[in-house]
């Protein structure tokens, strides 16, 4: 450097010390559009601008712009921070860089020049922070500051004492029993790992080993694959759930190079650790970024949105509205993979995203071992099940034009809301009746009738039933509760208690003698189970024959396996599974989870009509989901039939009764988590009173004014 540099940096040296100074700087020049240092990037070099202008950018969005005599970096140069945000060169740029070797050498051969120095640097981002306290202080309207400097953290029952605002991610462990903690529990709240602590709370970690766990580590998978897909230039969407992966919705052609690139990408960020940018924005803001960015769904979610801002998260670029906590940083997001899926991707979550077991060498959640081949194979298999499932029904939500939630507020706001019921409940109806021809044609003498908790199965019974009898059939219902094995030789569970839902605990044999009996023509006293005292009865219930066009509803937890009937020819059987399928996107990152749309129904009835505490019923939930997955999902490929049972509008009526309900809970008890979330997502719905809701809706199951008997 020939000349002593001049600027802010600088005037304070007498020229002897500013040439002295300039042999420890390195000249840069940069062209217009190249990046100075780039946001997230963990170099410590400090620059200082020579000649020219440069814009900083923060989640590609302009915040500020510098001419010359300015200086940038020196909190990475001094504390060996991130970079918070990016410089780019507005014009050509000529910068003097100092690295943190040159000040170890500046320190060695001009000691006096350092103290001076770094009290300029100082001394610069004082007058940064006055400033920005300023700013916050007016924003806030000149809260106080905290009124203690120490606080009491409680985890496990040990307590310990720290700085206020402490990240309450430091006081937690990376690890817990193999699974990585991906949230805290401050009490049974979950937040980000990044939350300061402000005052005396318990605190636990939140693993993966809960689904809640789950949730967020699939959330911030899926925000990760955004980022990747925007660096890659990819426009993309995160469709439905597969219980082990999530489709991914991309336009392109060689989909198999897309996801080799794309699962490159996601890897290469996860192996930087970036750290997660939360930030709080207007709803103008976040309106125009998403829009910008195409996210219409997201853009229409605002359009309703109640609070004066929304939280938005981003790994480097790409922000996405972010109503929970996500994971601090990338790091932890390892072991999955993307696949190409008949016509689209499909992002596996690997083992920490799903409900596997966690192998013994996963001692940190930095190992980037990927999924085994049977966990891939089984979300391949999942995703093409759940494709032919929901096929029929995103048609229909497309001709319809209400295909998120965002429009389907809108629809409510400035549409007739009886007459979307109306063509709900029609489409449903249709679907009815042709699964009722499908079994006239098929010359069915027994159907099975299978779908996880809260799928409305009763009511679906009782609709088929109806219809059977429009196509000249007599439908008769036999129970499979009544054909369980006598109590004291019931299965039992891991824990020793009974296993009712065990496929052992059924008589099958018995079952099976009855139905030829009765196929056959036979009159037949058919079986009875005393839940009170446990005692079967196999000659106790009802007298029943079928007769002419007579046929055999059979409804229950295992009527989709085939060894439930194996003694019936396969020709004179048809099985449905039944379960809401089709549910709409919040934005390009989230939807809507079927298996919350159970729990809401469940909670709603089990409330509404049997005084059932909603706590508890979360609290059973995920033994009920285990149930499910043991025995009824494996099976679902036998179906003959599927009946998606949700309804577009469903959620908007439930909310009416939930809110409440999920508000009983109270804040110090487990359930509290599950209540927390899913009074954040029923939020995101316009309510609708059910005045319009008919009489045989399926949704009167849960609500309640069925025009049925059950």
């Amino acid at each position: 450097m020939d000349a002593a540099p001049r600027g802010a940096l600088f005037d304070s040296f007498a020229p002897e010390a500013r040439a002295a100074l300039a042999t420890f700087f390195e000249p840069v020049e940069l062209s217009a559009g190249e990046f100075a240092v780039r946001e997230g990037d963990r170099d410590r070099d400090m620059y200082v601008i020579a000649e020219g202008e440069a814009l900083v950018e923060r989640g590609g969005v302009e915040v500020d712009r510098l001419g010359s005599g300015h200086h940038f970096g020196e909190l990475s140069l001094i504390a060996a921070r991130p970079r918070a945000a990016s410089v780019r060169a507005e014009t050509q740029l000529s910068l003097l860089r100092l690295s943190p070797a040159s000040l170890r050498r500046l320190t060695l051969e001009r000691p006096a020049l350092v103290v001076p120095l770094l009290e300029v640097l100082v001394s610069t981002l004082g007058q940064e922070l006055s400033s920005m306290t300023d700013g916050v202080r007016v924003l806030l309207r000149d809260r106080s500051l905290p009124r203690r400097r120490h606080v009491r953290a409680t985890v496990a029952g040990v307590v310990e004492e720290v700085w206020v605002g402490t990240p309450v991610g430091e006081v937690l462990p990376e690890m817990v029993d193999g699974h990585p903690t991906v949230a805290a529990l401050l009490g049974e709240r979950p937040v980000s790992m990044t939350t300061p602590l402000s005052s005396d709370a318990s605190v636990k970690p939140l693993t993966t080993a809960h689904w809640e766990g789950r949730r967020i580590y699939q959330r911030s998978l899926a925000l990760l694959l955004l980022e990747a897909a925007g660096e890659l230039g990819l426009e993309v969407r995160l469709d439905y759930s597969v219980g082990l992966g999530q489709r991914v919705h991309v336009e392109a052609e060689d989909r198999p190079r897309v996801a080799r690139e794309l699962e490159a990408r996601m890897q290469a960020i996860a192996s930087e650790d970036r750290p997660l940018r939360d930030e709080l924005w207007t709803l103008d803001e976040a309106r125009a970024h998403l829009d910008e960015a195409g996210d219409g769904a997201g853009v229409d979610l605002l359009r309703t949105w109640r609070q004066p801002a929304i939280p938005l998260g981003s790994y480097g670029r790409v922000y996405a509205p972010a109503p929970g906590p996500l994971l601090p940083s990338t790091g932890s997001l390892t072991g999955f993979r993307v696949v190409v899926d008949d016509g689209a991707l499909l992002l596996v979550y690997g083992p920490h995203g799903s409900q596997a077991t966690p192998s013994p060498e996963a001692t940190s959640p930095r190992h980037s071992r990927p999924p085994p081949p049977p966990l891939l194979d089984e979300a391949l298999r999942a995703s093409s099940h759940a494709r032919k499932m929901t096929k029929e029904p995103q048609r229909w939500l497309s001709s319809l034009g209400t295909s998120t939630v965002g429009e389907l507020n809108r629809a409510c706001i400035d549409g007739d809301v009886s007459e979307l019921i109306r063509v709900a409940e029609g489409f449903q109806e249709k679907r009815i009746s042709r699964i009722a021809d499908a079994i006239r044609l098929a010359g069915a003498r027994v159907v099975c009738i299978a779908g996880p908790s809260s799928s409305g199965k009763t009511t679906f019974i009782k609709r088929l039933s109806v219809q059977l009898r429009v196509d000249g059939l007599r439908p008769h219902g036999i129970s499979l509760d009544d054909y369980y094995v006598d109590r004291d030789k019931n299965p039992r569970d891991e824990r020793g208690e009974y296993d009712f839902e065990a496929f052992e605990a059924l008589r099958v044999e018995l079952l099976g003698d009855h139905l030829t009996r009765l196929l056959r023509g036979e009159s037949v006293h058919t079986a009875r189970y005393d839940f009170q005292t446990g005692a079967s009865f196999p000659a106790g219930g009802p007298e029943l024959s079928l007769g002419e066009g007579g046929i055999l509803l059979l409804e229950g937890l295992h009527g989709l396996n085939p060894r439930l009937l194996a003694g019936v020819a396969p020709e004179g059987i048809f099985r449905i599974f039944i379960c809401p399928l089709a549910q709409l996107p919040l934005d390009r990152l989230q939807r809507v989870h079927a298996s919350d749309v159970r729990l809401l129904r469940r909670i709603v009835r089990d409330r509404h009509g049997r005084g059932t505490a909603s706590a508890d019923n979360i609290a059973r939930w995920p033994a009920v989901r285990r149930g499910e997955q043991k025995h009824i999902f494996p099976f679902q490929q036998h179906a003959d039939a599927v009946f998606d049972s949700s309804l577009i509008y469903e959620l908007s009526v439930l909310r009416v009764y939930a809110e409440r309900y999920l508000l009983e809970v109270p804040q110090d008890h487990p359930s509290y988590t599950t209540a927390f979330r899913l009074l954040g997502l029923l939020e995101r719905f316009v309510s609708i009173y059910p005045d319009h809701v008919p009489p045989t809706s399926l949704l009167r199951e849960f609500i309640g004014g069925s025009g049925f008997e059950y």
